[in-house]
């Protein structure tokens, strides 16, 4: 087993300073709870982090199958709850592929097996609350 670890340093206010990665991000909270919207809230990157997750193994796995695509979006959408703690109850996402003749039996393969099988945020998040695919193809 590997352990994975992120230190967060408080840069004042509501605002904190990560390195991920070798990369610095800043997350902040918006100006009505007393942050400056320094950078993105922390839920948020809960949907990132499941759009990076399944998109990266999705054009991977497209290019094994040889599956060419003009271009590739994933839109992750998540219901909140209105009592604190505020989290997600359902989770929707959506694979926005544009290209002509794109065979649809690969593309629900191919995201068949992130979810199934690569993915490992959504395996988490499956665990806690429900998600759904849904996959568009704009020509």
């Amino acid at each position: 087993m590997s352990t994975e670890k992120i230190k967060v340093n408080w840069l004042g206010n509501m605002a904190f300073e990560a390195d991920v990665n070798g990369h610095k991000l800043i997350i902040d909270a918006n100006e009505a709870v007393g942050g400056e919207n320094r950078g993105p809230r922390p839920k948020p990157l809960m949907l990132v982090a499941l759009a990076g997750c399944t998109g990266m193994d999705v054009v991977s796995i497209l290019k094994k199958m040889r599956v060419e695509v003009d271009d590739f979006n994933v839109i992750v959408e998540g219901d909140l709850t209105e009592e604190h703690p505020k989290q997600f109850t359902q989770m929707r996402v959506i694979y926005e592929f544009k290209g002509k003749d794109l065979p649809m039996d690969k593309l629900e393969k191919a995201i068949n097996l992130s979810e199934e099988r690569y993915c490992g945020v959504s395996a988490m998040y499956k665990k806690a609350i429900g998600i759904t695919t849904e996959i568009k193809i704009v020509e």
